[in-house]
């Protein structure tokens, strides 16, 4: 086990592990701003395009396709840091571990409910990492109003989905995991070596459940193809785009820009899914995003 201390200022946060990684070149004169924002269009895409990529592969099938070509995109990537301390291996299971979870148990969201509705359930996840150990007293304000605005997520038109929800919050717990265990990373390894090889530890250990689930449809190129682009869109873009927005911006402002992800999501799902959302569930979202801007804000650095 890892032990984890949850007094959050005196453990580097996830933006800030990432931005110790350096990719091999910059990208060009783009605004970092727009990388952010360009990384969050590009996962919630790559969800929208998973949950079409279920009638053939199911949820399992999608995230261990997705897990697959990510896990050799970052191979291949970071080849010349794959070498690891044998006292990093612990650090690397139990992260790839953690990431082949909270994937699972969102795609088992997005399976059920919409889009947006799953994504800012699951940032109830690092929204807790940032409260957690803090004794601010606009604390309670931001979980409070987070807790509203998962109350009003659940006021559909039709019956409420609690699998989904469910699913959507075993997804959050394992996202504050991932946070947590990224600090352990970024301490132990170098480079990106470290999470390619946690990613394709994780591919393998979804290998078994998308063979369960979806069988020889794994293998059809249509599929093959489908998620080759959601590993592209939902790992590797997103992650090379914001590894050089953390060169150029603080890691609060980040953070603060990150908190945007559930309305996009939304945004996303009606776009590219049709998924509507009635006025009680958009001001659910705009509560989470307003909690996280707000913890974000007023966090210790």
């Amino acid at each position: 086990m890892v032990a984890i201390d949850l007094e959050w200022g005196r453990k580097p946060s996830l933006p800030q592990v990432l931005s110790r990684l350096r990719p091999r070149q910059g990208i060009g004169g783009v605004p970092p701003t727009v990388l952010v924002l360009l990384g969050i269009v590009s996962v919630q895409i790559g969800a929208a395009l998973a949950n079409r990529l279920f009638a053939a592969t199911g949820p399992g099938g999608a995230v261990s396709l997705r897990l697959f070509f990510a896990g050799i995109v970052l191979l291949i990537f970071w080849r010349s840091a794959l070498r690891i301390e044998r006292r990093a291996l612990p650090v690397v299971v139990a992260y790839g571990t953690v990431l082949a979870a909270m994937n699972l148990f969102f795609y088992e969201a997005i399976d059920r409910i919409p889009l947006g509705m799953a994504v800012t359930i699951e940032f109830l996840g690092p929204l807790a990492v940032a409260l957690a150990g803090s004794r601010r007293w606009t604390d309670p304000v931001w979980a409070v109003l987070a807790g509203g605005g998962v109350l009003l997520l659940t006021h559909a038109d039709g019956p409420v989905v609690w699998a989904g929800i469910a699913f959507a919050l075993a997804a959050a717990a394992c996202w504050a995991g991932y946070i947590l265990l990224s600090a352990k990373l970024g301490e132990r390894t170098s480079g990106g070596g470290g999470l390619a090889l946690a990613m394709a530890f994780g591919g393998v250990l979804m290998a078994p459940v998308g063979i369960a689930e979806a069988g020889t449809a794994l293998l059809q190129p249509s599929v093959l193809a489908a998620g080759f682009g959601v590993a592209i869109l939902s790992s590797v873009l997103p992650y090379s785009v914001e590894l050089e927005a953390l060169r150029r911006i603080p890691p609060r402002v980040f953070g603060v820009l990150m908190s945007l992800e559930p309305a996009v999501a939304a945004f996303a799902g009606l776009a590219v899914l049709g998924q509507l959302m009635n006025i009680q569930q958009w001001g659910g979202i705009a509560c989470v995003v307003a909690a996280s801007i707000g913890a974000t804000r007023s966090a210790k650095v």
